[in-house]
């Protein structure tokens, strides 16, 4: 990996979803950052053990940037919309859609973010 760290990654991400945040709502803050950017985190945690060190600090600080309200709500809407599109995929003959191995990836990815997210404890003392 170049110069710049995992924790530098996920410090920068989570401060851009501040200002996401500020100027575009709570939803958007949490689509970018749970969305969109925790989810790559977590694929690279299986490839780069950098990435997995930081996870639970990651983890912790989205934890503490949104209230456990918002983040069930926001994983209901996500999860709502993850089961329509796999739904929609499998009533579809399109030759670009997704494989069924991508798509049981992505629910296992989810559902790992939903858990770290939701859990009492980390177990990051």
């Amino acid at each position: 990996m170049n110069a710049r760290t995992a924790h530098d990654v996920w410090t920068e991400q989570c401060e851009a979803a501040q200002m996401i945040r500020a100027r575009f709502g709570l939803k958007a803050a949490f689509d970018y950052l749970v969305g969109e950017k925790l989810t790559i985190f977590v694929s690279a945690v299986s490839r780069h053990p950098d990435f997995a060190r930081e996870l639970p600090l990651s983890i912790s600080e989205v934890r503490r940037m949104f209230m456990l309200n918002d983040i069930l709500m926001h994983l209901a809407q996500m999860e709502h919309k993850q089961n329509k599109q796999i739904w929609d995929i499998s009533q579809e003959d399109d030759p670009l859609r997704e494989s069924p191995a991508a798509a049981v990836q992505h629910v296992r990815q989810f559902m790992m973010i939903k858990e770290l997210l939701t859990t009492t404890g980390l177990g990051t003392s």
